[in-house]
């Protein structure tokens, strides 16, 4: 800012220092940091921060929509949005970044877009102060605490916080699988489900241990492998106190008391209590066997009996016996020789 100009910008907001000539424009500016809105339509009692704003959709209530775009006859109340719809059309983005250059068809995304650059936090929570880049996600942020949930579901009536959450939850009722693998063509509800499946076909292992440097395709998979590191156990089956790793894994051995098998074999209905026995199951009607010697390309059904396998190849013998120490190739051979000692 010249230094001629300094003493015209009077008015300083006591958040994040920017100046402003008239004192409507700092209190206008104020309310971005304390989500204030005093400016409430008087029919759908929706708030807004300035009365400008207020006024424009107001118009949303008359149905007056004067602005026609002349390529599609889309209507509209108000001019700019008809001068952004346009853009659509012709592919312009007039508005663009000093520091990178990337363009963007309307001005308010090329304000959110700079403060990738500056770190610029305008929007403050006035419960417990955290900082936001966008008032959408203060907005979303504050129902943390008020627990709000505004956006329900017209089918079951479960509410949600988020709109995006509301978008991902009715994909369980209509059954839209909206994202696609360019690879495949396999269908996923939601982004990130793909994202995640694209690994399967790169290789990709973004996830990687800071102990032991073992890399992971997802997150999750990792943290559930740092566990293995702490020897913790936080999960614990309340009839016989078994501890596991995994809240999963607590689940699944719940089932040994139950009894309860979910997975049942389409061809000769037998069912199983975990979906990794009905897959293997699944291979004797198949004849499938994925599993295949590196050394003598013998392959099997499964990748225990592989590895019982490899180990006639390699010598190794990892089973002892605690009582003569004979060592074995399997856990099967040395349960029966155990009985030996019995």
């Amino acid at each position: 800012m010249p230094a001629n100009q300094t003493n015209d910008y009077l008015f300083q907001c006591t958040f994040c220092q920017h100046k402003y000539k008239k004192n409507r424009d700092l209190q206008d500016h104020m309310r971005t940091h304390t989500g204030e809105k005093p400016f409430s339509c008087d029919i759908c009692h929706t708030s807004f921060s300035r009365k400008t704003v207020l006024n424009r959709h107001k118009l949303t209530h008359t149905g007056i929509r004067q602005y026609s775009c002349s390529l599609c006859q889309k209507t509209f109340a108000q001019k700019h949005h008809l001068e952004g719809h346009i853009r659509t059309h012709t592919g312009k983005k007039p508005f663009s970044c000093k520091i990178c250059h990337k363009a963007f068809s309307w001005q308010n995304n090329l304000v959110k877009h700079r403060r990738i650059h500056t770190g610029e936090h305008p929007y403050s929570c006035l419960v417990c102060h955290k900082m936001f880049k966008q008032r959408a996600q203060l907005d979303s942020h504050k129902r943390t605490h008020t627990g709000e949930k505004p956006f329900s579901c017209d089918i079951c009536q479960k509410a949600f916080s988020l709109q995006c959450n509301l978008i991902r939850h009715r994909r369980i009722h209509t059954g839209e699988h909206p994202y696609s693998c360019l690879v495949c063509h396999k269908m996923f509800k939601q982004r990130a489900q793909l994202n995640t499946h694209k690994r399967t076909h790169t290789g990709e292992k973004p996830f990687s241990c800071d102990i032991c440097q073992k890399a992971f395709t997802q997150k999750a998979h990792l943290d559930r492998h740092k566990i293995t590191h702490t020897g913790e156990n936080p999960f614990s089956c309340d009839i016989c106190h078994k501890a596991f790793t995994q809240k999963e894994s607590v689940d699944i051995h719940m089932r040994i008391h139950t009894r309860e098998c979910l997975f049942s074999c389409s061809v000769c209905q037998k069912t199983f209590t975990h979906k990794g026995n009905l897959n293997r199951h699944k291979r004797t009607h198949t004849g499938e066997k994925p599993f295949s010697c590196d050394i003598c390309y013998k392959t099997f059904t499964n990748k225990h009996n592989l590895d019982a396998h490899t180990r006639t190849h390699t010598g190794e013998r990892p089973f002892s016996c605690s009582i003569c120490l004979t060592t074995f190739t399997c856990k099967a051979y040395l349960n029966i020789h155990m009985k030996t000692h019995l």
